[in-house]
């Protein structure tokens, strides 16, 4: 379920050609959501000019998140970087909480925004979306958020699709915010091992330890 609380004056059409709202609009959706009080289990985020308001995944969701983060910080061992979830991602006046990032560890004071209230997408090098069941939110991670990260030039984003074909793991990477999408894709199904290719986290694989097997296998 999303409860979309605006929406801005252009159709979805699923194509990278979309112009983002103006600052006008941002700032207007940007205090709506610090003003937001949400009941626990929800999480709002501003996503091309919408305020989305989501539950919480579920089990099988959260687990396929916990496994990849608990691996990417075993992978990244004690270096400065690690896997975080639950955190807001902000660009601009766009807020997004992906299922999993990897960032520094310890943010540095330029990189947190206003209060502490989430980080910049600037110091996210690897952003991960698990794919929640319903049109909405299958469209939002891998339509709308896929402009939105490229938009940001956050280097890598990791698609985990329980909802094609029977899984799929995307690795999107080369971002050019000018048309909203990324150059280069990797997309293999459950069951096969997909590495990220750069930054940080360069070498660390996702494979059916993380995803499971393929959706309908015993």
């Amino acid at each position: 379920m999303t409860a979309v609380a605006h929406e801005v004056p252009w159709a979805d059409t699923g194509t990278t050609d979309q112009v983002p709202p103006g600052p006008e609009l941002d700032e207007v959706l940007w205090q709506a959501w610090e003003a937001m009080e949400l009941p626990e289990g929800f999480h709002a985020e501003i996503v091309e000019g919408f305020i989305e308001v989501s539950p919480t995944g579920c089990y099988a969701h959260s687990q396929i998140a916990n496994k990849l983060r608990r691996a990417a910080d075993r992978y990244l061992g004690d270096g400065p970087y690690a896997g975080h979830q639950d955190v807001n991602v902000i660009h601009g006046r766009k807020v997004w909480i992906p299922d999993v990032i990897i960032a520094l560890e310890d943010a540095e004071a330029k990189d947190v925004i206003e209060h502490g209230v989430g980080v910049k997408a600037s110091a996210v090098e690897v952003a991960v979306e698990v794919v929640s069941p319903g049109h909405n939110s299958i469209s939002r991670d891998r339509v709308r958020k896929r402009r939105d990260y490229a938009r940001a030039g956050i280097p890598v984003y990791v698609l985990v699709d329980d909802h094609d074909l029977r899984g799929t793991v995307t690795v999107f990477t080369s971002p050019v915010p000018d048309r909203a999408d990324y150059a280069a894709e990797h997309r293999v199904p459950y069951g096969t091992d997909i590495a990220i290719p750069e930054g940080p986290a360069k070498g660390f694989v996702i494979g059916e330890a993380i995803t499971g097997s393929p959706r309908g296998d015993g």
